[in-house]
């Protein structure tokens, strides 16, 4: 068998493009439904939000390291990991809130800063992290990640799509509120779509090297989520706050994550499946808690 590392999963410009406009469109979505109140929230809850943050830009990137240095997986397993770790928190933590009854608006909100912020946080993050790991900077050498490439790219995938939403939003509410529901629900059935495309333009591949980062993920998420929960205790949030916290570090825009994948990538092996892997296992660990809140508390 291969080493995963000299592996590269197949993707043409075309899907690669289709991928982007498809996280895109999930973002405008994501932004036709905001409110000034939403950001309002953000200085009526600081210490609700600096939480937050703190959990998703800080802890899980160092809980990430930590797990890399202890298991030492693989060169490409481990800058997917820490790509993971940088991305901002997934627009479906949202739903996951909600089915949890938890603060719904803090989740909201936490989704609008951290997207926001990905466009400087993402890319630096990913160099500075992916620097204190040698096999992982020796990767970002040999593919000479061009920063300002990927700020440009992250902008025109999130940035872009959700100051267009905002002010959608705000001259044209009546049409924002008609379209927001069914853009989510097209634009995520695309997104699905693409993704199986991925999966079955090399499947045999994807099921050759699957287990080798199953495991991985399903330990990294599980440190998210418990990381989330640890922060939301340490600065003493109500009940709700906590259950979205939890939520919110476990739930990560995989899809961005497999955009730059692709796009800067070349589709390389263990970020590839890393990132696919998380996508479909963040779902069904975050369906779990989230049933598991709504009954417990």
């Amino acid at each position: 068998m291969r080493n995963i590392d000299d592996i590269s999963y197949n993707f043409n410009e075309s899907n690669v493009f289709w991928l982007n406009v498809a996280i895109s469109f999930i973002m405008l979505g994501v932004a036709l439904g905001l409110t000034i109140e939403d950001f309002k929230r953000v200085f009526k809850q600081p210490k609700q939000v600096l939480a937050g943050l703190i959990s998703q830009l800080l802890v899980l990137p160092v809980v990430t390291l930590i797990l890399i240095y202890i298991f030492q997986p693989q060169p490409s397993i481990a800058l997917g990991m820490i790509l993971i770790s940088v991305c901002p928190g997934g627009n479906i933590s949202n739903f996951m809130s909600s089915l949890a009854k938890a603060n719904v608006a803090l989740s909201v909100s936490l989704t609008v800063v951290t997207s926001s912020l990905a466009i400087i946080f993402t890319p630096l993050g990913l160099r500075f992290y992916g620097s204190l790991y040698e096999p992982s900077q020796q990767l970002l050498r040999e593919v000479s990640l061009n920063i300002t490439d990927v700020f440009s790219t992250i902008f025109f995938i999130i940035g872009l799509p959700m100051l267009v939403g905002m002010l959608v939003k705000y001259f044209y509410n009546d049409f924002a509120i008609t379209v927001e529901n069914v853009l989510k629900k097209v634009s995520m059935l695309i997104f699905i779509a693409i993704v199986i495309i991925a999966v079955f333009t090399n499947f045999d591949s994807f099921l050759t090297y699957i287990p080798a980062v199953m495991g991985y993920v399903i330990i990294h998420n599980f440190c998210a989520l418990l990381g989330g929960n640890m922060v939301s205790r340490l600065f003493s949030l109500d009940q709700a706050s906590r259950k979205t916290l939890t939520i919110e570090t476990g739930i990560q825009n995989s899809g961005l994550g497999l955009a730059l994948i692709f796009t800067f990538f070349n589709g390389l092996g263990g970020m590839t499946l890393v990132a696919a892997a998380w996508g479909v296992w963040h779902i069904i660990a975050g369906l779990s808690i989230a049933k598991y809140y709504s009954r417990k508390f």
